[in-house]
């Protein structure tokens, strides 16, 4: 089995994270099994609280209430790409509401994670990448979904719209089995950044998004972001960032097992998940990913709209040498924090920050739960490009030796 690396990222490794120059809402409605056999084959009996994931609910059918009304609603195509790269989209919406047609599948790959200790997991994904690829759209739009489960998977998905309302984010609609596909059209009303994941039933919906299989959806303000005065604010770029812990089973020797088909890892993983202590806690699938050659470019002078998303764990992002100049840390809604040095991501939440670069150099993205940042691989790199200005800061007397 060919192991892969995230699509559009470069590995480096562990040695590189910090180095610079001078780093379903979420349940089903019908389960499933660890491994997709039969057509809705019931999952295995849990105790209390589990129950609560695993019982199905009784649901409304489309048939059963009227159709939704897409008077004036134009249809777009929008094109997904692999992070940290953000699909082509408007700040400001111009027209009426659109209809914004994507498509996913839900991939299973061998994704290595660490080139020095040669850790490995079978990433359960959407197209390919952890996190999943960011989805873009304005408040009032239609989000029309086309998922499919290719036929050579292993196992049941589907996926809970954190942005949507209703069946459990749409995971109770979705439920895909290999070989099939469904369509789900669901209309933003918040606006803000939320986090989307598969939630198969049980403890397959923790097991899949620590596994990878989770993204974010931004909702944009039909008249684009602003500060707390009304001002608008707009980015040259985005860099999207998906923090993902992961629990890689060990051997009796402490090395990480390796397995030959998703899901072949399911006992053990939940063994690993029960500590709650993370084995790796990485930026956008793996360690280094966006470090070295893989590192997030800027330029003195450009602003660039952070996305960070985590589906599970709380974290703490710090740009070392930066800040977030406005960070929205629940939408955009509400009026943005302002000069903040460390900002907060709730589990299960997207956030957005937004920093106008002053300094040439390299600057670290880190989860400020330094020991994840340096030990497990939360750490990205900012490379600026410009001229130097004394003004913010220099260095006045280099490094010497002095008598006491």
């Amino acid at each position: 089995m060919t192991k892969i690396y995230n699509p559009g990222l470069l590995p480096t490794s562990r040695r590189n994270v910090l180095r610079g120059s001078v780093l379903a809402g979420a349940a089903a409605m019908t389960g499933g099994t660890a491994f997709a056999a039969q057509r809705r084959a019931p999952l295995p009996k849990t105790h209390a609280p589990m129950a609560y994931f695993t019982q199905a609910a009784d649901q409304q059918t489309a048939a059963e209430s009227a159709p939704a009304d897409l008077t004036g609603f134009t249809r777009v195509k929008q094109e997904l790409v692999a992070p940290p790269f953000a699909p082509a989209h408007e700040q400001v919406a111009t027209g009426g509401p659109k209809i914004i047609e994507i498509t996913m599948e839900t991939t299973e790959v061998l994704m290595v994670i660490d080139e020095d200790t040669g850790a490995e997991v079978w990433a359960l994904t959407y197209n390919g990448s952890v996190p999943g690829p960011l989805i873009i759209c304005h408040e009032g739009d239609m989000v029309e979904l086309t998922l499919r489960n290719p036929s050579e998977s292993q196992m049941e998905h589907n996926i809970d719209f954190h942005a949507s309302t209703g069946a459990l984010g749409g995971g109770g609609l979705t439920h895909v089995y290999p070989g099939e596909e469904t369509v789900l059209r669901w209309k933003a009303t918040k606006a803000g950044c939320f986090t989307y994941h598969c939630a198969p039933g049980g403890a397959m919906i923790p097991y899949h998004v620590t596994h990878g299989m989770n993204g974010a959806v931004m909702v944009l303000p039909r008249d684009g972001l602003k500060d707390a005065e009304g001002n608008a604010l707009t980015y040259d770029s985005i860099a999207y960032i998906g923090e993902q812990d992961y629990y890689l089973p060990k051997d009796e020797n402490g090395d990480y097992k390796t397995y030959e088909v998703a899901g072949e890892d399911y006992a053990d993983s939940l063994d690993a998940m029960r500590t709650l202590i993370p084995t790796h806690s990485v930026f956008n699938g793996a360690v280094g990913a966006l470090t070295g050659d893989g590192a997030l470019r800027a330029k003195v002078g450009e602003t660039v709209l952070m996305i960070h998303n985590q589906a599970n764990r709380d974290s703490r992002p710090h740009l070392i040498g930066g800040h977030g100049n406005y960070v929205w840390e629940t939408s955009f809604t509400t009026p943005p924090l302002k000069d903040v040095e460390t900002w907060f991501v709730r589990g299960g939440t997207a956030m957005a920050s937004m920093y106008t670069f002053e300094q040439p150099g390299v600057y670290a993205y880190v989860n400020h739960n330094l020991i994840e940042a340096t030990l497990l691989g939360a750490a990205a790199h900012f490379v600026a490009e410009g001229e130097w200005d004394n003004n913010l800061m220099e260095q006045v007397v280099a490094p010497r030796a002095f008598e006491a």
